[in-house]
């Protein structure tokens, strides 16, 4: 395929993404994951949750990181700017023809349990985005251990996020650090769960 046409693809496929997601940030991940790696199969799910987790760490909103990564890694520069572009371009929009009719509608009953509906729903994409992750991220005890402290910390104490993000990537790498001085197996990926004689399975041993 030529190059301008996978740039359409991005800007096309991010178009679409942008106004067909409400509450933004990690809500987005799940129509994204459907979008590039279901439906395009641009990326496969391993590369998607690193993909989320560099988004998330990254400054700026998760869902213009993912879409930027993404575009860079299928047509370099130019992909990463056509799928910010589309996934930015129909949400501003829509955001000013909204403001605005929100200033003479916000005390509407009806515009009001809208919103709290919207809310509820917010809170189910973020929840099944966090589902996904951990699913490729919590391997053992103590990867359970690491998603479980950072969330009492945040409900504990008032703490900047950018502590939570520092804190993970040192913990990690002490992790594994530990595991290798005391000779303990390392696994950084999940397995494929797949039998190793299975003609269907790419099986391998993500160990270190």
């Amino acid at each position: 395929m030529r190059r301008y046409q996978v740039i359409l693809q991005l800007f096309g496929t991010f178009l679409r993404i942008g106004p067909s997601t409400f509450g933004g940030g990690y809500a987005m991940i799940p129509t994204i994951e459907r979008e590039v790696m279901e439906r395009r199969n641009w990326i496969d799910e391993q590369e998607m949750s690193n993909l989320i987790s560099l988004s998330g760490s990254a400054p700026g909103g998760i869902g213009v990181n993912a879409a930027a990564f993404v575009g860079y890694r299928k047509a370099g520069l130019t992909g990463a700017v056509a799928a910010v572009l589309g996934i930015t371009l129909p949400t501003f929009l829509i955001a000013i023809v909204l403001s605005f009719l929100y200033l003479f509608f916000q005390d509407n009953i009806k515009v009001q349990a809208a919103l709290k509906g919207i809310h509820g729903a917010v809170l189910a994409l973020i929840l099944m985005a966090a589902y996904r992750m951990s699913k490729q991220a919590v391997l053992d005890i103590a990867t359970a251990c690491l998603t479980l402290l950072p969330v009492l910390i945040l409900f504990s104490i008032s703490i900047s996020p950018l502590y939570i993000i520092g804190f993970g990537i040192l913990a990690g790498i002490l992790l594994i650090k530990g595991k290798k001085y005391l000779g303990m197996k390392v696994c950084t990926e999940r397995e494929n769960k797949l039998a190793p004689d299975d003609p269907d399975s790419d099986y391998s041993e993500y160990y270190i």
